[in-house]
């Protein structure tokens, strides 16, 4: 997917391109530095870039981010490495299975790097580099980058070693949108250090960005008005933190989440607002009453619990009980009726006995939540639990508690689900298959229709069947009266 950058103030910066050429912005064409003739680059062959993502909502976030900044700079987006100036890899390394898959990618850049006798250059960024990137320099000396998650100019200088971008460069660059949909970061890194997780390690401290930085992004995410381009406009924002109810605490002026929102609610071609992912400590009764009275902040939640057992809530470091939990949850379904409410979960932690994970059986029988994210524990290297814990689990008891969950989770899924048929659900439409129109509801639900509209446009639908995964339905007025098929 193409991601364009949006820059409300183009600026004359003068970089190198490849092979010694110059890239004005303001003209968005590449000249010979040494004699200013040119076009020398048409569109044909332009520099271009290919982007390899896995992970969470921010690494999708970050390569947006990146993207952009490449795109303004003059390069071209490729779907096809093989057709790369630069490849950047963006990892993940929460689960093995992430990693594994980026190293595998790395095999294969390896080859297609000899191939093109070196002219190729590969940056690694995410997860995966941590502070001292030597052993990963050793394992992978045809890497030309390693860069820690958002270090942009990191990536950049593998492309344009000779250029300073300056200061402004990366704040006033925003990711165009290709949907009606949009990420944008709020709180980077994470202070919680549970023994389990990387995510500090690799992500530093919580930094939260200022609430007029954040506002002004929201206002060109969702900027309406004419646009021949025919460039999409978000019509809703994910708010993004590995904690994001800690969003502000690290502020002069100490704003919470429930202030952010404020702010942004009144953004002119938003409609709607999301955020993720919470930590129970975190959530206040501000925030939670925030999202039953602002109209466009949806009502959905997603508060990992981890574990039903507090021994092993405690091993894991997470700092709240089940008795805090639960708390939590009470509040959001008295002060948001209907709220979706999603969690994670993960079995087979150190030291976990069978009577433990019974436990987690039974609070997620008891919590029915909407949706269960679960995962076996992988220790990963550098953590505390790797250092200090034993992987006492047999994988196979693992992936048994796993499935058990997840035959739990689609029959409590299945269950509420088919509670919403017969019933009118606002959705915001984002793509289509087929003769379907496709989108989600406010809580999160993905509905498949049969209407007319496009993306972006919010549209009432009558659901006819359900599963666990999905709804399935057909658009109507907002009386509740069948609209024509498409």
């Amino acid at each position: 997917m193409v991601r364009r950058a949006h820059d409300e103030r183009p600026k004359p910066l003068a970089l190198s391109g490849r092979r010694g050429q110059c890239y004005n912005l303001r003209c968005g064409n590449f000249f010979s530095s040494a004699t200013g003739a040119g076009p020398l680059f048409t569109e044909n062959n332009m520099p271009r870039y290919h982007i390899w993502t896995v992970g969470c909502q921010m690494n999708e976030a970050d390569s947006a981010k990146l993207a952009a900044g490449l795109h303004r700079l003059g390069w071209l987006e490729t779907a096809r490495p093989e057709e790369a100036d630069l490849v950047v890899l963006n990892t993940c390394s929460v689960r093995q299975k992430a990693e594994g898959r980026a190293v595998s990618k790395l095999g294969s850049l390896r080859r297609l790097k000899a191939q093109r006798n070196g002219e190729l250059k590969i940056a690694v960024m995410g997860c995966m580099v941590g502070l001292r990137s030597q052993q990963l320099q050793e394992r992978f000396p045809f890497v030309d980058v390693f860069a820690r998650p958002q270090a942009f100019a990191d990536v950049l200088a593998a492309a344009l070693p000779e250029e300073d971008l300056g200061g402004e460069f990366w704040p006033s660059t925003f990711p165009e949108p290709t949907g009606p949909t949009a990420y944008v970061p709020v709180v980077h890194g994470c202070n919680k250090f549970c023994t389990f997780c990387i995510v500090p390690y690799r992500r530093g401290r919580e930094r939260s960005r200022p609430i007029a930085e954040v506002t002004h992004e929201v206002a060109v995410l969702a900027e309406r008005g004419a646009r021949p381009d025919g460039r999409a406009s978000a019509r809703e924002v994910t708010l993004l933190g590995q904690t994001v109810e800690a969003y502000g605490q690290d502020l002069p002026e100490r704003p919470s989440l429930a202030d952010l929102f404020r702010a942004i609610h009144g953004t002119a071609g938003l409609e709607r607002i999301r955020f993720l992912t919470s930590y129970p400590k975190d959530m206040t009764d501000d925030i939670i009453r925030s999202v039953g009275e602002l109209p466009k902040v949806c009502e959905y939640f997603n508060i990992p619990v981890q574990s039903g057992d507090d021994a092993v809530l405690a091993r894991m470091r997470r700092g709240y009980t089940l008795s805090e939990y639960r708390s939590v949850v009470e509040k959001i379904r008295r002060w948001v009726p209907g709220a979706g409410i999603s969690t994670d979960v993960i079995v087979g932690f150190c030291g976990e006995a069978e009577e433990q994970f019974r436990r987690t059986y039974d609070l997620l029988t008891e919590l029915r939540f909407d949706k269960v994210h679960v995962a076996a524990y992988s220790p990963r290297p550098g953590t505390i639990a790797w250092r200090t814990m034993t992987d006492d689990v047999p994988q196979a008891v693992k992936m048994e508690r796993l499935h058990a969950v997840e035959d739990l989770q689609e029959s409590i899924a299945a269950q509420i689900n088919a509670g919403l048929v017969g019933s009118v659900q606002e959705v915001l439409i984002e793509g289509e298959k087929g003769a379907k129109l496709n989108g989600r509801t406010r809580t999160n639900k993905i509905v498949h229709f049969s209407g007319r509209g496009r993306p972006g446009d919010t549209t009432s639908v009558l659901i006819e069947k359900s599963s666990a995964w999905s709804l399935q339905g057909r658009q109507v007025a907002p009386d509740g009266a069948i609209q024509h098929d498409r």
